[in-house]
Parts: C-alpha cells; sequence; structure tokens
C-alpha cells in the first residue's frame, strides 16, 4: 500500500519566504503520518491572484531554487509534489509543478492548459506530463485546468501512471445543495475511466476576494473518493494499492484500454 496525503494549505499571495515555511510544515505533518507522497496545491510558494505579470514575476522561482530545500529536508523517505510560479530559461513565466525528493528535483511540469487570467500573466507548457517512476510508483504530474481535458489524461494511463497528481486552486462556483464540486466529479470520472488512482490537492482560505473549493480529494481506481480534506486547511490522506491500476479490465470482456477504437480515432 502506498500512503497519499493531500496537504490543503492557505498561502499568501506574494509572501514567498512565508509560504515554503507554511508549505514545509505541511510537508512535515503528512510525512509524520507516514505519507510515501504529499501532493501540494497549485502555486503554494506564491499564492495565485496576481495582479499582473510583474507581481508574479517577483515572487517567481526556478526548479533548482533553494527555496525547494526546505520541502527536501522534510521529504524523509516521501516524493512531494507542490505548484510554484516559475521563471524558465527563457525569461517567461510557468505555472509550473515541482516534483521531488530529498535527493533533490525528478522532474519539473509546465501547465499546458491555462485557466482564465493565468493566459495574460503565463505561458503555456510546451511538453505534456512525462510518467515519473518513484520510489513510490509511477506517477504523473499535471496541473489544475489540465485535468478538464481526457486527452492528456488518457495519455498518461496509456503510458502506465498509477497515480494522477495534481497541484490545484479552484474557484468556488455555485452547486446544487448535496452535490459535490464538478472538479471532484470530473477526478472520480478520470480516476474510474482510466482506473487509475488521483490525488488532487486544492486550497484553503479566500485570496483578494476570490474563494477556494477547498476540495482536495483522493480516489480510488474504482472512482470513489476515499480521502477529503473538507473545509479550511487540513490533510486528506489515504492508503490506496496503487498496484490495483494495472489491470483495466472491469468484467471478463471489458478492458478499458484494449477497447479502444483506435481503427476510428
Amino acid at each position: 500500500m502506498t500512503r497519499i496525503a493531500c496537504a490543503q494549505i492557505d498561502p499568501t499571495i506574494g509572501a514567498l519566504a512565508d509560504n515554503v515555511e507554511l508549505s514545509t510544515g505541511a510537508v512535515a505533518d503528512a510525512v509524520a503520518q507516514g505519507a510515501d507522497v504529499v501532493v501540494l496545491p497549485e502555486l503554494a510558494t506564491s499564492g495565485y491572484m496576481f495582479a499582473d505579470a510583474d507581481e508574479a514575476r517577483s515572487v517567481a522561482l526556478r526548479p533548482t531554487d533553494p527555496a525547494f530545500d526546505a520541502w527536501r529536508s522534510a521529504a524523509g523517505d516521501a516524493v512531494v509534489i507542490g505548484g510554484f510560479c516559475e521563471l524558465g530559461d527563457d525569461g517567461l513565466l510557468y505555472n509550473s509543478a515541482v516534483a521531488l525528493d530529498r535527493d533533490g528535483v525528478i522532474a519539473t511540469y509546465r501547465k499546458t492548459h491555462l485557466w482564465d487570467r493565468e493566459k495574460l500573466i503565463f505561458s503555456r507548457g510546451a511538453e505534456l506530463p512525462a510518467v515519473l517512476k518513484t520510489r513510490h510508483g509511477a506517477i504523473a504530474v499535471m496541473v489544475c485546468y489540465d485535468l478538464e481535458f481526457g486527452e492528456v489524461t488518457r495519455q498518461v494511463a496509456v503510458d502506465g501512471a498509477e497515480l494522477i497528481a495534481a497541484p490545484v486552486n479552484w474557484p468556488l462556483f455555485p452547486r446544487p445543495e448535496g452535490e459535490r464540486p464538478g472538479e471532484v466529479i470530473t477526478a472520480m470520472s478520470t480516476a474510474r475511466l482510466n482506473r487509475v488512482v488521483v490525488a488532487v490537492c486544492d486550497r484553503a482560505g479566500v485570496e483578494r476576494g476570490q474563494p477556494w473549493t477547498q476540495g482536495s480529494v483522493i480516489v480510488d481506481p474504482d472512482g470513489w473518493v476515499v480521502a477529503e480534506a473538507g473545509p479550511g486547511p487540513g490533510l486528506a490522506i489515504a492508503d490506496v494499492d496503487l498496484s490495483a491500476t494495472h489491470d483495466k479490465t472491469l468484467t471478463e470482456y471489458v478492458d478499458l484500454l484494449s477497447d479502444r477504437r483506435l481503427d476510428l480515432y
């Protein structure tokens, strides 16, 4: 079994040092509870509601920045995945996520599908998520709006992902009483359609008037939520069997991958 934790925290816009301290504490808390994989929110080091690109640039990091040493020092034996505002070597800004462990950075992913006003600040990533072979399984990292595109989630499943880990900042949208957030339903559907585990880490609080959904969830390969953080800062934590994702069959005659009609699409 693999223990996954989503650390739903409340970063402060522009407060880089405070956010690194806050997120590092959340990683340490999750590791103390036995987490093998820890997921942090989108733009965890910077906050989200930037006024403009100049403000974003003031808190942008490179994947090699010493700020990430704090996450590494708290990681123990875990893999940590968290969002940050990246300054690329090309001088452009990216909404990115880093995957690292105590030995260093495993990979950096740049969000390929930008949401709303993000398009005014960030450049789109040019590469789809890779499937990372880590000590705790085959992990595909994507960021928030990427989850809405089945072309992306299906591809990583075909490529052997056992876990999709997604830092997100989900703006709160109205929904009928008693219903789950639409984004959580998408995560559940993604897991069920591909028989993968999905771990989504949202954020808490209100930032510059924007309330967040606070919808962090861990979804098993059958598409059911097995842990959620609930309102406010906190952990969603669950033990999942990643090996169960290797079997894509639902019945004797149903296989989610081999039943695809690649001759038609």
